[in-house]
């Protein structure tokens, strides 16, 4: 276990302010990164087979899906005869809400996907769900995850005379099927989820069927659903709950389902693996609301809270939550420790990127656009302030110095996460490990860097023991959970082969 992972609970007083992070200070101290010290989400699934309110239903999905990405959205739906395709960047209710957009996406079956890019940029050509139309007919897919064999493969059927239309790893799994040698699409579907590997959770339409497929170690969520008799797929259960859907069960890992005319098959092409679901899913990604692999997320979290209470509580006034992923900890820590909770941090809600700032002295006062202290709350107390996690460390440095300004007497911070140590690769946006606050400084630097009384992460074994587990198993990890340990589930072929792609490099496109 890495050096910094050892690190636990030193309840070191002498600093109050922010000070200088330990040089050599990393690049990534810029302004304009200070709004984002989060990992970003991965994407958002939908599909829905035989209902006349198809596209409709998709796009109601994807409202509840936002959260999950939010630079791009798309839905492709069919009608018996055509495809209709409608992908825009931006967020779903900026695109899919009108009458008119809904209406020119016509028939019963549909898939949807909103879109926070880990892979290529954001224009339009990578917004999914990608189309081609192949040998037998149209075949429409949408993926959640990451492939860490996509640079490698899409080299070789680069070299093979394949023309990618995007920078996505998406399109690979595209280029795959079309290229399969097998004589029917199940086959060839089959075949091109034989050759990837990393995390995916995968939509797909044809003329004729919607396809669901979760990745062999089920790193990424994939629900099954009904709506009068018409088979839901999704990321998550709120998707289902949004259009009054009832929940069937999940897609077990590996497993591939077809929704036809005559019902649904169920496959398992591949040799069962132990399952390892991504436990950020708990941590962060998932909506509190949803039930992922029969767990209720809003629970898992207060757990987290309650954990992180037992291993290191500290003397203070009030529990106050980093809004809005850090409230049910909190709720957890407060009730475990028996200190109130209160709103000392009130977010609005309605501001997204912060804009671009003309002077130093409006960028200070930018960061407050996003979230501003409740002084009422925080003046003259010792405050325990509850968080998720933290990636670089920088949002932690602006939210603590706020505390201190509203006039707190002590700043004690709690993390609901283990620190993160190791960048991902299946889906979600992290910093090179070089930029991982945790990965290059001890808990007493990063301590000191923040500028509070007292820091504490969750252990590992905390974590495990609030999802369930008596503690993490460590010849066969119950979970995904390699930011904290560095243990990676599947090979990372593009990373440890330093793989590269130039293709689209000539053209710039404007959405």
């Amino acid at each position: 276990m890495p050096e910094q992972m050892q690190l636990r609970f030193p309840f070191a007083t002498e600093a109050r302010k922010p000070g200088p992070l330990p040089a050599p200070a990393p690049s990534f101290l810029t302004d304009n990164e200070l709004q984002d010290d989060r990992p970003r989400e991965e994407c958002g699934v939908f599909g829905v087979f035989g209902h006349p309110d198809a596209a409709a239903l998709t796009a109601l999905g994807l409202h509840a899906l936002q959260h999950r990405g939010q630079e791009a959205a798309g839905i492709v739906a069919y009608d018996g005869e055509h495809f209709h395709s409608e992908r825009r960047l931006g967020l779903v209710g900026d695109h899919f809400s009108s009458a008119s957009v809904v209406g020119r996406l016509k028939g019963d079956m549909a898939i949807g996907h909103t879109r926070y890019s880990t892979t290529g940029e954001t224009v339009l050509r990578n917004v999914q769900p990608l189309f081609a139309d192949l040998y037998g007919g149209g075949f429409a897919v949408a993926h959640n995850g990451n492939l860490t064999n996509a640079i490698t493969l899409r080299n070789e059927l680069v070299r093979g005379g394949a023309i990618f239309q995007s920078t996505s790893d998406s399109e690979t799994i595209l280029q795959l099927v079309a290229q399969s040698r097998k004589p029917r699409l199940m086959e060839r579907f089959v075949d091109a989820l034989s050759q990837i590997q990393g995390a995916y959770a995968l939509v797909a339409l044809t003329n004729k069927k919607l396809i669901g497929a979760r990745d062999p170690l089920g790193i990424r969520p994939l629900i099954l659903g009904r709506l009068a008799g018409a088979p839901i797929l999704c990321s998550e259960t709120v998707a289902l709950d949004i259009i009054g859907a009832e929940f069937v069960r999940e897609i077990e890992p590996g497993e591939i389902v077809i929704a036809t005319k005559d019902g649904i098959e169920s496959i398992r092409p591949f040799p069962p693996q132990q399952v390892r679901p991504c436990v950020f899913e708990y941590i962060y990604f998932a909506r509190p609301d949803s039930i992922v692999g029969g767990k209720s997320v809003y629970n898992v979290r207060k757990r987290l809270g309650q954990e992180l209470a037992r291993e290191s509580r500290v003397d203070a006034d009030v529990v106050i939550p980093v809004p809005d992923s850090g409230v049910p900890a909190a709720i957890g820590y407060a009730a475990e420790s028996g200190i109130p909770f209160e709103l000392g941090i009130i977010r609005n809600h309605y501001v997204g990127r912060t804009f671009i700032e003309p002077t130093q002295h409006i960028r200070q006062l930018g960061v407050k656009l996003k979230h501003n202290a409740n002084r009422a709350i925080v003046e003259g107390k010792r405050i325990v302030l509850v968080d998720d996690s933290v990636v670089r460390g920088t949002t932690s440095v602006k939210i603590v110095k706020m505390m201190y300004e509203a006039g707190a007497r002590e700043v004690h911070m709690r993390i609901a996460s283990p620190p993160i140590t190791h960048p991902d690769f299946y889906g979600i946006d992290t910093p090179e490990r070089e930029q991982l606050l945790a990965a290059n400084y001890s808990l007493e630097e990063m301590r000191n860097y923040i500028g509070v009384d007292s820091l504490a992460f969750i252990s590992v074994d905390g974590l495990y023991r609030a999802m369930g587990f008596a503690r993490r198993d460590q010849e066969h990890p119950q979970l995904t959970d390699h930011c904290f340990t560095g243990d990676y589930p599947t090979p990372l072929l593009d990373r440890d082969g330093e793989q590269r792609t130039t293709q689209l490099s000539l053209l710039a496109e404007i959405a």
